[in-house]
């Protein structure tokens, strides 16, 4: 999927995720916020990057994600997170950094 994109990565992996998310929970409310730009002189983001090069990295580093689905209904937290997680394994496997807020409407 990455390399059909060619030389142009910024941004990818937040499209990806907004894409696979939406398709697996129809969400009424998704946020995917790209905050590598406020972890730039952290440690540990550069060197995650260069420490696994055969994973095509980006310079995305850090996303967090707001969702909000019907899905979630009557699912805890950690179920609400493990079915998330496994629907965007592969631009995780590429972050530095993951964050999620998922949640049932109220």
């Amino acid at each position: 999927m990455f390399e059909e994109l060619g030389p142009r990565k910024m941004g990818i992996l937040v499209e990806a995720i907004k894409g696979k998310l939406t398709e697996a929970f129809t969400p009424s409310q998704l946020e995917v916020i790209d905050q590598s730009h406020l972890h730039a002189a952290h440690g540990g983001a550069a060197e995650h990057k260069a420490a696994f090069p055969e994973k095509d990295m980006t310079d995305e580093t850090h996303v967090h994600v707001v969702i909000t689905s019907d899905v979630f209904a009557g699912m805890n937290t950690l179920a609400k997170h493990r079915a998330v997680l496994a629907a965007v394994a592969e631009e995780v496997d590429r972050l530095h950094a993951f964050s999620l807020e998922a949640k049932a409407p109220s």
